[in-house]
């Protein structure tokens, strides 16, 4: 092969690098997320200490290069870092297996020792990769003349790979062939530039030296591969999606929806029974805030921002008959989940795989109950804790609308309640507090007319004295009525310009795991 043909294959090496490295970053947080969670502290960790091995990559690379000059080296480093990328997820199995018991027990020592470990295990093939520019820029030069017009080229294409490593994993391999086979295609496909850039640059009998390299990840997926990261008792399904790790428990005839770490129930079902006595009946008690009478006939459409897998939606339509529902889920696959293995198939329920804010704001339409249910700690999307939305959830709520909204709080931290009672008394003239009872959930209610909790009071015992009354709702009614809360002095007004709610979610998740009760967020 000419030069000129040598040197374009090495620019292809360099994209097919650039590529990998950021493919290796976002699969790795990935694989960490089924079992660590996907909060900002985790993503901070991991782009922090990627960034760092890179770094390292960087200044090595140049010393490597200039101590040895040549193809085969740069390839050779390339054909190693592949290699130890479809290995890592295949070492890191059993320690991830360890944090999964580790989670499930709260177990914080192991845990963050299995955290800090599977991090520590991508430091040597990020550090391998990040030589691959700087040597790739040491042998493209002919001349001190070309050092800017070939680092401007090297660092571009690499960027462009980087570019493409970005979506490729997170659009189409995970969710289609999962993590550890996701790890396993960029593996090979760096290992294949690599031998092919050996054999260029050396020959081809040198090239199959390394042969072994591509076939030993093959026979370790062949031997391994299909075996789920998880084993939690009375696990019967898992997947992945673009979104989250999803898990699916079977405990004593009651299925539970979890995801990525596991640590909080997203929605339960039973064949027959409909009491899940957790947060979710609670938000059948808003619109009874209004002036009575007000009865279940007076609500004739929910809309249901995180509607998971539809424990809500089950709930509402056993209660209050077959009323239409919009519900929104962001994640299409929990969806799927939750049709095949929650029965989520009432024929009045309109599931809809949008963005909860982007749904509303699409919808024409107006309705009598607003449930949210799109937050757990510290899985919070801000953009849905806003004046500006809340003031969108007014304007599609009628004028006797009601919202509800489940919010986590730590032990003896109510600062994000605080804060999103101020943020919605800013739009809605009532706004009350319950704490469910027996967890560290709370619901927020607000109401589009000046309400009172005696309406609530009243509502209930009218109710109460029917005999074709839901005994549901009575009971989340009962328990509304005792578990309601002195509402906050006025705190912080989250704004779609400043909403801190991670730096209130991260402290509160700190706490908890420092005190040993993450158990209860849910």
């Amino acid at each position: 092969m000419n030069e000129s043909r040598q040197r374009n294959y090495l620019l292809f090496a360099v994209f097919a690098s650039g590529m990998t490295t950021l493919a290796v970053e976002l699969t790795a947080s990935r694989l960490l997320g089924n079992i660590f969670g996907t909060s900002n502290l985790v993503w901070a960790s991991i782009i922090g200490l990627i960034l760092i091995y890179l770094t390292v990559g960087y200044f090595l690379g140049g010393w490597w290069a200039d101590r040895s000059p040549h193809p085969r080296t740069m390839y050779l480093i390339m054909a190693w870092g592949a290699f130890l990328i479809g290995i890592v997820p295949l070492v890191a199995n059993p320690v991830l297996r360890t944090a999964a018991n580790a989670f499930d027990g709260l177990e914080i020592g192991i845990l963050l020792g299995a955290f800090t470990g599977v991090l520590i295990l991508f430091s040597l093939p990020v550090i391998l990769l990040g030589t691959i520019s700087p040597f790739a820029i040491r042998l493209s030069m002919r001349t001190p003349m070309e050092a800017g017009r070939v680092s401007g080229r090297v660092y571009a294409i690499s960027t462009l790979g980087s570019f493409i490593g970005t979506f490729l994993p997170v659009l189409l391999l995970i969710p289609t062939i999962g993590t550890t086979m996701t790890f396993v295609v960029f593996s090979e496909l760096l290992m294949i530039v690599a031998l092919i850039g050996i054999w260029i640059s050396t020959g081809l009998r040198v090239a199959l030296r390394w042969i072994w390299m591509p076939l030993i990840i093959l026979l370790r997926v062949i031997l391994g591969y299909g075996k789920g990261v998880k084993s939690t008792p009375g696990q019967v399904f898992e997947t992945e999606s673009s979104y989250n790790y999803i898990q699916v428990l079977e405990v004593d005839g009651y299925r539970y929806l979890r995801l990525n770490e596991g640590q909080g129930i997203h929605s339960v079902y039973h064949p027959i029974e409909i009491n899940y006595y957790g947060p979710w009946k609670q938000f059948l008690s808003a619109p009874f805030f209004n002036h009575p009478p007000y009865t279940p006939r007076d609500i004739q459409n929910i809309a249901i921002v995180g509607l998971a897998a539809g424990t809500s939606a089950r709930q509402a339509s056993e209660v209050l008959g077959p009323i239409p529902i919009d519900g929104f889920e962001i994640d299409g696959k929990i969806i799927e989940v939750g049709r095949k293995m929650f029965d989520m198939n009432q024929k009045n329920l309109n599931a809809l795989p949008q963005d909860g804010r982007w749904g509303l704001e699409q919808s024409q339409k107006r309705y009598d109950l607003i449930i949210l249910d799109a937050y757990r700690p510290p899985y919070i999307p801000w953009h849905l804790t806003t004046l500006e939305f809340f003031q969108l959830v007014s304007d599609r709520l009628t004028d006797q609308g009601a919202v509800g909204i489940n919010v986590g709080r730590a032990p003896g931290d109510r600062r994000l309640i605080d804060g999103i009672v101020t943020t919605l008394q800013q739009v809605f003239p009532s706004v009350y507090v319950m704490d469910v009872p027996d967890t560290f959930n709370s619901i927020i209610f607000a109401t589009q007319q000046p309400t009172s909790a005696e309406n609530l009071y009243v509502n209930l015992f009218e109710l109460s004295q029917l005999g074709d009354v839901h005994p549901l709702l009575i009971e989340s009614l009962q328990v509304s009525a005792l578990n309601l809360q002195p509402l906050p002095a006025p705190g912080t007004v989250f704004t779609d310009d400043l909403a801190p709610i991670e730096w209130i979610t991260n402290n509160m998740v700190l706490r908890f795991m420092l005190y040993g009760d993450m158990e209860v967020l849910q």
